[in-house]
């Protein structure tokens, strides 16, 4: 078995993935993504690889490079097609609704004024997301129409194709907290919940981390959502309503775990190391 690890730079993530295939004697290359050539006709230099780690920061230079190489026969942890749905928020909640997988309600629109009608008509407070990002950057929380027109306006004046369609979603009154809960292959390996006094609970964000039991339902909507997309390595993002129960926000296809493997006491690195061995073709 040989593996490559694509990434931008090598996080506490990455380190513990070197560190875990050098444990074991796996041969592997670091390739960073910015430097990575693909020639179409010619996928020889890639082809001593089993399998590829997409570690990329950038959803887009980690999208093109799993398509190429998938395309060649090469597996990718994750797969572009579950990259593709899981890095674009519409196409996330479009697989869920598919699946029959609880969300939060979510509008389209494609121009402002027609935007701010269907705040106006669901009611305040909104969410207003950008349909591509992560680390709860550049979320917002609408609460009265001065804010929508001025955020509204905003995102227009950005320019971006992606500022333009405007992701419109329920607003969830969630206890102070979320749940983050860990998919691979088909276990639901643990969970944490990340709380803040503020709406946004990413760690990212400064949220506090702490273990969250995963209970039967947790566990299955974690894996409806992650079938949903396509399976493979994953984060679900769940909210807990009062009334409906769990409901699916976010999947990530490139998660971080650097505080939820202390935490937990799960070896997340491992258990993808695991799950890469087996989609290679090599014995775990």
């Amino acid at each position: 078995m040989k593996l490559a690890v694509l990434c931008s730079r090598v996080r506490v993530e990455e380190r513990w993935i070197f560190e875990n295939l050098e444990r074991r004697g796996i041969a592997y290359d670091r390739i960073d993504d910015r430097q990575a050539l693909l020639c179409l006709d010619d996928p020889s230099r890639w082809q001593q690889y089993d399998v590829v780690l997409e570690r990329s920061l950038s959803y887009t230079t980690g999208l093109y490079i799993s398509r190429v190489l998938n395309a060649w026969g090469i597996p990718t942890v994750n797969l572009a097609r579950v990259a593709e749905v899981c890095g674009d928020k519409l196409n996330t909640s479009l697989a869920l609704q598919q699946a029959g997988v609880p969300q939060p309600r979510v509008w389209m629109a494609f121009d402002r004024e027609t935007a701010l009608e269907a705040i106006e008509t669901i009611g305040y407070p909104v969410v207003l997301k950008p349909v591509v990002g992560s680390w709860g950057r550049l979320l917002a929380r609408v609460n009265d129409r001065d804010a929508a027109e001025a955020i509204l306006e905003h995102k227009g004046v950005l320019g971006s194709v992606q500022h333009s369609m405007f992701y419109i979603q329920e607003f969830i009154r969630k206890p102070g907290r979320d749940i983050r809960s860990f998919v691979i292959g088909d276990r639901t390996v643990c969970a944490i919940y990340r709380s803040s006094a503020h709406w946004i609970t990413n760690t990212a964000r400064g949220g506090l981390a702490e273990v969250c039991p995963v209970d039967p339902e947790l566990d299955r909507i974690s894996q409806a959502a992650a079938q949903a997309v396509g399976g493979g390595v994953l984060a679900i993002d769940v909210l807990e309503d009062t009334q409906r129960g769990y409901l699916v926000n976010e999947v990530n296809h490139t998660m971080e775990y650097h505080s939820t493997v202390p935490l937990t006491g799960v070896d997340i690195p491992g258990l993808i190391v695991d799950y890469a061995l087996r989609l290679g073709g090599g014995e775990v």
